[in-house]
């Protein structure tokens, strides 16, 4: 053969693709995700079960009054106080979503769209500060508001993060207020 024929032959490609073996993988590789959602799931389902002695959240009384402060931003989570990797599932409380915030003078109203409402009584406020992070979301320094409360046995943290951050140092200061006056009155 001529040299011009061998490079042809040469620049023929031999078939890269053998279809049965990589729609096997397709399907093992989809199964492995699969399988892996399907455990984080059960995780999730499991630490509920075990935050089950959590009682039912309660609801915003009927007339609360006119409201001190208002926002409208995300709800990113409630972790045990003080330990802020530690998310609270059970009652809706691991739902990340969009939230309404309602300071009036018997407590905090929590709305939120596509999830659990929840109110706070102003009696059960134990503290309120700018942090940087809670379970799952990390932010600048200051970036997020946290709301301790008390519910049950348990103190729980609440992360709120406001359209405008700017309000955050005015919330710290009124519900850090209210909770003094509310201690001095007991």
């Amino acid at each position: 053969m001529t040299p011009v024929i061998l490079l042809a032959e040469a620049k023929k490609s031999a078939e890269v693709t053998d279809w049965g073996a990589r729609i096997g993988w397709l399907v093992g590789l989809a199964l492995f995700v699969a399988l892996v959602y399907w455990l984080m799931r059960e995780g999730w389902k499991w630490r509920g079960t075990l935050q089950g002695d959590l009682p039912a959240l309660p609801s915003a009384p009927e007339e609360s009054g006119p409201a001190r402060l208002s926002m409208s931003g995300r709800y990113h989570g409630s972790t045990t106080a003080g330990q802020w990797l530690d998310r609270i599932v059970t009652h809706g409380l691991g739902t990340r979503s969009r939230v309404e915030l309602t300071l009036t003078d018997v407590g905090l109203e929590v709305e939120r769209p596509g999830a659990s409402d929840f109110f706070v009584p102003v009696a059960a406020l134990r503290e309120a500060r700018l942090d940087k992070g809670i379970a799952g979301k990390v932010l600048t320094e200051g970036g997020l508001l946290v709301v301790t409360w008390a519910h049950g046995d348990k103190l729980i943290d609440s992360g709120f993060r406001s359209d405008r951050a700017a309000e955050h140092t005015e919330w710290v200061d009124t519900l850090n207020q209210m909770i003094n006056d509310t201690e001095g009155a007991r």
